[in-house]
């Protein structure tokens, strides 16, 4: 059953997004997995780290009969992470952009169909004077946002997450589009996407959440799943943006779509 909003367009349910995606890849799942190749690489690793790990625990715990020694002394640093900050985070900013760049290929391809994209192209699509530092600023605005939001409880930061989840697709759409942005600052596109994510947070959350069996059967298989499954639920997470976007940010609006939004636009306000 579709979800229909008062004033709003009907969503469509998690199954017809999955299924968009799924009619969209029919037949080119190659260029599909390609194009996340990156991030599988990483899932593929994390899952044998975690496997790993979970068994070198067992042997430890196995061998030592779960003795630890908790004097705060010799073991402390056996725990500690030991790495670096800069690095962790530099990696961070590393894979969100390629994701971003991934997902801007995405919502091209869910929108044209076509799928005779250069997959490189497509990765490191934000990786352009023309994104690079927009991006890069919107990046650091949401984290700084998120993190402050986290400091009050974990719930609040959670929260938020969801509400700028659709920032830079939402700076894609308005970045090139016929629409003079001129006036925009980075701020108001993490607005605008809190605004859009009103009433439509638990809707994301259940579409991730619908996935949860499917990310345990990947990690069991050592993540060779995710060599399949990545694509097909970031794929569906845009499909999400675009159904609920509904063209408003002058991509593939109708005039009607346009006129309301400019007539909303005016009454953004901003809040974090």
């Amino acid at each position: 059953m579709r979800k229909e909003k008062e004033g709003k367009k009907e969503m469509k349910t998690r199954k017809e997004l999955k299924d968009e995606v799924k009619a969209t890849f029919r037949g080119h799942w190659g260029q599909a997995i390609k194009l996340t190749l990156i991030p599988v690489i990483f899932q593929i690793l994390a899952s044998f780290a975690v496997a790993i790990g979970s068994l070198g625990l067992v042997w430890f715990l196995t061998k030592n009969g779960a003795a630890l020694d908790y004097s705060g002394t010799s073991n402390e640093s056996t725990f500690s992470n030991g790495g670096n900050p800069f690095g962790s985070y530099f990696s961070g900013f590393l894979a969100t952009m390629i994701l971003v760049g991934i997902n801007f290929t995405f919502l091209d391809w869910l929108r044209t169909k076509k799928s005779d994209f250069k997959v490189l192209r497509g990765v490191f699509s934000v990786f352009t004077k023309r994104h690079f530092i927009s991006v890069l600023v919107l990046y650091l605005l949401i984290s700084l946002f998120t993190f402050l939001w986290t400091l009050l409880f974990i719930i609040p930061g959670i929260i938020k997450t969801f509400s700028y989840s659709q920032t830079y697709l939402i700076y894609k759409d308005l970045a090139e589009s016929q629409k003079d942005t001129d006036d925009l600052s980075y701020l108001d596109y993490i607005t605008k996407s809190r605004q859009l994510m009103d009433g439509h947070k638990m809707d994301f959350f259940l579409l991730k959440l619908s996935f949860i069996g499917w990310d345990i059967l990947a990690v069991l298989t050592f993540g060779i799943g995710f060599i399949w499954l990545t694509p097909y639920q970031t794929a569906t997470y845009v499909a999400f943006y675009k159904d609920i976007a509904q063209g408003h940010f002058g991509n593939s609006a109708t005039d009607g779509d346009k006129a309301a939004t400019d007539n909303n636009e005016g009454s953004f306000i901003v809040r974090y």
